[in-house]
């Protein structure tokens, strides 16, 4: 099995672990990953507070109101302009709703409409798929993808972003200025790109020599840049600005140049690449001066800026709460100084996703980058491709996997699955499953990135789930070695039901906490299974030629655990298995 397809195996399992068990259908993936029923995920980080469980996450809104208009187009063999204008009506409106440009907005519902009328519904696809697969089209190009290169090869993940970064070199160093807005996250920005940059930077150059063998590479996994970066505090007036940059650039290591509040903000950035290039750094980010409102002064100091230094680079970073005022903001920004891309910030609030759709529709200038949370790694390129797949309610399983690759290695994932493919998923592996989930992001923030997961779970749900994850760790905790190494013990043993009591005792739950959490985990083992063996997971050496073990008969096609169903009823009924009370 490939990398990124054991991975994204791993990623959905360890994400749908806790409610897939209860759900009316088990958790089966398509070979697009199109789940067909409402999962979520693990438990949240405690650090990430209130927010963590708020479901109002952007595009919610968008996402069910597009999904909604498309299951009432009903049954068409061909797509004509009567038979999509209200649909057509019905999305224009949930644009706007979303706070997209009514520009943008016109514009994207003139494209659908042109890639959809007149066309044949094609066999084996629904109207409303056909439908849907016009508007993430339509989308993709909106937002500086390109709908007509097609998928990528075998499946693998598609990780070339919208725009890549100006390179420099310790000579000439490659100068990026921030500007924006007083409060729209520059200074976080800064940091986080200056972390970015250092880290986790692919280097396209490097990947593009690697050939065919980088088609199927996470981003995690190409080579990076690992740039040598300079941040300069040119924004002398927000009182502690210069603090909070020197802070961030201690906490991820890198050097901060500053010439304190009485310095003019040119000046300091003039003598921060001057330095660059003498003591051999790569890239010099100018955290520059904002305002409350766009005016003449900022823009003169930024101009002077400009002319003084020369960036490669010009960065506005706005904030996605401002809506479709960010597009706005681009344009003016730049008609005024020049600009060359955009910086996405707070894209994990709660507002509704219009400054994404519409900032390079208004504009013309690409979304660079995104920042999708409060911590400095928090900051990722634009895709997009998985942007479009996130508005559309279709899920981001390749930002899932890529968030799961960060966490756990190739090794760890492979062992993991192969667990799974054997049902031999343990109370130990649930505890490193809810571990990396935990890593991967907030709960929110994860369950929107799965397939079908988007609106399906309201705050009242999440919080139960939540409570019943630290139920369940609680029992985990208060078991033996052997018992969380061998889950039969507690559900088929002899001695369950008295080892159960005294966990549940032990961890402070009731009796009907553990018999449930048994149920569940018993089922959740079934999922697994199913997943893998759906995915093509296959233990090594396990099958002869046609996929059978030697002397076996052949099995239907993804039979599943219906067979092992089977042959557990069978030994009931002659009295075989044990007598526990899973």
């Amino acid at each position: 099995m490939p990398t990124f397809h054991r991975l994204a195996v791993l990623a959905l399992a360890a994400s749908t672990a806790v409610l897939a068990p209860n759900a009316a259908n088990a958790f089966v993936p398509s070979s697009s990953f199109v789940p067909s029923c409402r999962v979520a995920i693990g438990t949240p980080s405690p650090s990430r507070g209130r927010r963590g469980t708020g479901m109002n996450m952007m595009f919610d809104q968008l996402s069910s109101a597009i999904s909604d208009v498309a299951k009432n187009l009903g049954p068409k063999k061909r797509m004509t302009e009567k038979g999509i204008a209200k649909a057509l009506k019905d999305v224009r409106r949930a644009l706007l709703d979303a706070d997209v440009n009514l520009g943008v907005a016109d514009a994207l519902i003139d494209g659908v409409k042109k890639r959809s009328v007149g066309q044949e519904v094609m066999k084996g696809v629904t109207a409303d798929q056909q439908f849907i697969k016009s508007m993430y089209d339509e989308l993709l190009d909106m937002m500086g993808g390109d709908s007509s290169a097609g998928g990528n090869t075998a499946g693998g993940p598609k990780n070339v972003p919208a725009a890549t970064l100006a390179t420099g070199t310790e000579g000439e160093p490659a100068v990026v200025l921030l500007a924006g807005l007083q409060g729209a996250g520059k200074t976080t920005a800064a940091g986080k790109l200056a972390l970015y940059l250092k880290e986790r930077e692919v280097d396209y150059d490097k990947v593009e020599e690697m050939g065919e063998e980088a088609n199927n590479l996470l981003a995690s996994r190409m080579p990076t840049r690992n740039r040598r970066v300079l941040l300069a505090a040119a924004d002398v007036y927000r009182p502690a600005a210069i603090t909070q940059l020197e802070v961030l650039g201690q906490s991820i290591g890198v050097d901060v140049f500053s010439m304190g509040t009485e310095a003019d903000p040119v000046d300091i950035a003039a003598q921060a690449v001057a330095k660059a290039k003498a003591e051999g750094y790569d890239t010099v980010l100018v955290d520059t001066a904002g305002r409350q409102v766009i005016d003449e002064d900022l823009m003169d100091e930024l101009r002077r800026i400009k002319d003084k230094v020369q960036p490669d680079e010009t960065l506005l970073v706005v904030d996605a709460m401002t809506g479709q005022e960010a597009a706005s903001l681009t344009a003016a920004f730049d008609s005024a100084v020049g600009i060359s891309g955009a910086v996405l910030t707070k894209l994990d609030g709660d507002s509704r996703g219009g400054a994404a759709v519409s900032v390079r529709g208004v504009s013309g200038k690409p979304i660079k980058f995104v920042g999708t949370g409060e911590k400095t790694p928090d900051l990722e390129p634009f895709y997009p491709d998985r942007m479009a797949s996130r508005i559309l309610g279709m899920g981001d399983v390749v930002s899932l996997v890529e968030k799961a690759a960060s966490e756990v290695s190739d090794a760890d994932a492979a062992a993991m699955t192969q667990k799974m493919l054997e049902a031999k998923f343990d109370f130990d592996d649930f505890i490193k499953q809810s571990k990396l989930v935990s890593k991967m992001g907030s709960f929110a923030g994860v369950a929107k990135m799965i397939p079908g997961m988007a609106g399906q779970i309201d705050n009242s749900k999440m919080r139960e789930i939540e409570r019943r994850m630290k139920k369940n760790e609680a029992m985990i905790c208060s078991m033996t070695k052997k018992e969380r190494a061998n889950p039969e013990l507690l559900i088929t043993d002899r001695t369950a039901r008295s080892r159960l009591r005294r966990i549940t005792q032990g961890s402070g739950t009731l009796l009907e906490d553990g018999v449930q959490f048994m149920s569940e985990f018993q089922r959740m083992r079934t999922m697994m299974s199913r997943m893998q063996k759906q995915m093509g997971g296959a233990a090594p050496g396990a099958a002869g030629p046609g996929g059978m073990m030697e002397g076996e008969a052949p099995e239907p096609a993804m039979a599943g655990n219906r067979a092992m169903r089977r042959k557990a009823k069978k030994q009931k009924k002659r009295g075989g298995g044990a007598r526990g009370f899973g």
